[in-house]
Order: structure tokens, then C-alpha cells, then sequence
């Protein structure tokens, strides 16, 4: 099974499109009506749906850490920061996750782009 990805409303829209050119099953915050969940809501969110968020807000690094300290799950969190992972490696980054990961390896982890 493959990983399917949900999109914050920071993440450029250059990624999701050329994922979904990869066949990346990609749902984003906007399509899915997310756009004004708090941080803790957006990861409930994607947790519910069975996707891993990806995200470029610092403020999701905190959140994910706060429920692995608290033992609270959650599908898993990939960050990329805005100036320092560009969108050619993001695309690439998340397409070798969605295509070669599996969901349970993701489970309550972060994982930082570049890869």
C-alpha cells in the first residue's frame, strides 16, 4: 500500500500539481475544506483520513512533538522548510515516500525534507 499525502495550505501548489502528474494520491487542506483548522485540528484531520500531512509550518514540528511526548498518534508529519528544500526536491522527496513508503513507518514520526 502507498502512502497518500495530505497538503497543508503552505504548501506550494507547483508540488501537489506535479505529484499528481506522478500519480500521487494527493488531497489538500483547500479541496478539502481544512484551510482554517488550528494546527492540532489539521493533524486530527489528516490522522482521520489516513494520510500523512506535509507541511512547510514550523508550528506542525511542534505540535507532532507534543503528541509523541504525550503518546497521542497520529499518521505522521513530513516538513520541508520553505527556504531551505526547494520545490523540485520536495516534489521529488515526496513522491519516493508516497511510491516506495508504507503507511505504518510514517506513524507518529516527522520526517524532514530533503530526505
Amino acid at each position: 500500500m502507498s502512502v497518500t499525502l495530505f497538503m497543508d495550505v503552505h504548501v506550494q501548489r507547483e508540488v501537489t500539481d506535479a505529484l499528481r502528474l506522478r500519480r500521487v494520491d494527493v488531497l489538500t487542506a483547500h479541496e478539502d475544506g481544512s484551510t482554517r483548522l488550528a494546527d492540532p485540528e489539521l493533524l486530527d484531520r489528516s490522522t482521520s483520513l489516513g494520510r500523512v500531512l506535509f507541511s512547510q509550518d514550523e508550528d506542525l514540528l511542534r505540535e507532532a512533538a507534543r503528541r509523541q511526548h504525550e503518546g497521542i498518534s497520529f499518521s505522521g508529519l513530513v516538513y520541508g522548510h520553505q527556504l531551505r528544500v526547494t520545490v523540485g526536491q520536495c516534489i521529488r522527496d515526496l513522491h519516493l515516500i508516497a511510491e516506495a513508503g508504507e503507511p505504518d513507518e510514517f506513524a507518529n514520526r516527522t520526517v524532514y525534507l530533503p530526505l
